[in-house]
């Protein structure tokens, strides 16, 4: 029962929202404009700011860099094993978003805060360096997934137009700035300094108003993402689908999280970054990215909603046996 309720207690502040968000939009209280606008501000202020908050204040000297290093090269294997598996997709309109099912989690939005559910404190500082590299290797990694196959076969792909479309991209120029102001902090620390007394005890409007922002964006996220949520299309994409949610919340996370073990990353802490980073649906970006670079916006928008439904289960089977078997005890 203890571990039964620990799994709700994780899951739930997660899921309540998003069904909240589509049983608001089935009794018409949003409209599509607002949502697609909501939407925007997430992705373009909300969440950076929420990145950005995450890690200006931080302390990198105690992070462990070897599983930081785990996770990135994780996310590269993925990408590589999801290009073998589009091979077995004629469309080339949809091979790049069924690429980005392989690899690329909605981390930002539901899996740092299911790690801090998770993990605790402890376990959001180290998500949020996790996200430092994550998220910047996810739309990098997307970007030239959905690249790769934007054109007719055997034209070339814009190196150019590949790399700035990960420089513009919201989420990287949040993580970014939370790494060099990180960077200048620790500095002025290592020299005396004391930058975060300074803030509190003279410009604590500054922390405040980042912290509070940050704190909007993932209750709106999770509402907009169940507001936005259309279940169509099942019938025509049934095996884009199939094979999309069940390499993300299936395959992906029971390979890695038994890596992962077998190398020693045992702890609650590091699991419950694991966990969120890939067990979690794929990114709800990955739809306006695959919109934007002329790739299968349909398709896209029901991977997200399909795997956002079904990770409700999935996520409840894997955190459940965790604690089972004491990792979170």
């Amino acid at each position: 029962m203890k571990n039964l309720l620990f799994t709700l207690n994780a899951i739930l502040p997660i899921l309540l929202p998003i069904l909240l968000g589509y049983i608001l939009k089935r009794l018409h209280f949003f409209k599509e404009d607002f949502l697609k606008e909501a939407n925007k501000l997430v992705f373009k202020v909300l969440i950076p700011i929420l990145l950005f908050s995450n890690l200006y204040l931080a302390d990198l000297s105690e992070i462990n860099w070897g599983f930081v290093g785990f996770s990135a090269l994780a996310i590269i294997v993925l990408f590589f094993i999801g290009m073998i598996i589009v091979i077995f997709f004629k469309d080339r309109k949809q091979k790049g978003v069924i690429l980005q099912a392989a690899f690329r989690s909605n981390y930002a939005i539901i899996g740092i805060p299911l790690a801090a559910m998770l993990g605790g404190a402890e376990a959001q500082a180290e998500a949020s360096v996790v996200a430092a590299v994550s998220v910047p290797l996810f739309n990098m990694l997307a970007v030239i997934a959905l690249s790769l196959y934007s054109n007719d076969e055997g034209d070339k792909v814009s190196v150019k137009e590949v790399l700035l479309n990960i420089i513009k991209n919201p989420l990287i120029i949040g993580v970014a700035c939370g790494l060099v102001v990180c960077g200048i902090n620790m500095l002025i620390n290592a020299n005396g300094g004391d930058v975060s007394g300074f803030l509190n005890d003279y410009m604590q409007f500054i922390p405040d108003t980042i912290s509070s922002l940050g704190k909007v964006s993932t209750p709106l996220a999770l509402i907009v993402l169940g507001g936005r949520f259309e279940f169509t299309a099942v019938k025509s994409l049934w095996r884009q689908l199939t094979v999309s949610v069940i390499l993300r919340l299936v395959i992906t996370p029971l390979v890695f999280l038994l890596i992962a073990y077998a190398i020693g990353f045992r702890g609650s802490t590091q699991f419950a970054i694991l966990i969120a980073l890939f067990a979690t649906p794929i990114a709800v970006s990955s739809v306006p990215m695959a919109a934007q670079m002329g790739q299968d916006e349909e398709l896209a928008g029901q991977i997200v909603v399909w795997t956002s439904a079904v990770s409700a289960f999935t996520l409840f089977i894997i955190i459940f046996i965790c604690a089972q078997v004491g990792i979170f005890a």
